[in-house]
């Protein structure tokens, strides 16, 4: 459980930093600040770096979440890939269409439906795909690593198998 915990974490932290630099270079509708800058406004700040460490933080936690619910159906590449994108879904919803316009006291789904923000919705779809995408191929290879296992969840030489593949 651990190792799965682990992975997770580091999994989430890679697959955050991707996401971090797409927001810090994706702008505002208004385009006045990096999108990094209204991360920061959730935690009632306007420091780009107070956004990287909320949003890293919140990488590190959803990505232990995926090891912890999700790891045991991790197999291969190929699921880890698909439970990330499915689970980046899920957190654009959760997240960046829900929990993040209530905390900036805009209605849930407003980037759907709100004058000039679709681009900024299909930008947090796109980030939180690609999140997921990272997530669960670096998990893969992590659990492998950590736990020394040819496949995820099968017991084996998972570093040396992993080495000559």
């Amino acid at each position: 459980m651990r190792s799965k915990l682990t992975a997770g974490i580091i999994a989430g932290l890679l697959g955050g930093l991707v996401f971090g630099m797409m927001m810090q270079i994706m702008k505002t509708p208004d385009g006045k600040m990096p999108m990094m800058g209204m991360v920061a406004m959730v935690v009632g700040s306007k420091s780009l770096v107070v956004g990287w460490l909320y949003h890293l933080f919140n990488s590190a936690v959803i990505g232990a979440l995926f090891g912890w619910l999700l790891g045991s159906r991790v197999h291969g590449y190929g699921s880890g890939l698909g439970w990330g994108a499915l689970y980046g879904l899920v957190w654009w919803v959760l997240g960046g269409l829900t929990l993040m316009p209530l905390m900036l006291g805009m209605p849930v789904f407003a980037p759907l439906t709100m004058a000039g923000m679709m681009p900024v919705a299909m930008g947090s779809l796109m980030g939180h795909l690609i999140y997921g995408l990272i997530l669960g191929a670096a998990f893969v290879w992590l659990y492998r690593t950590l736990a020394g296992r040819n496949e995820v969840g099968v017991p084996g030489q998972g570093a040396r198998v992993a080495r000559r593949a």
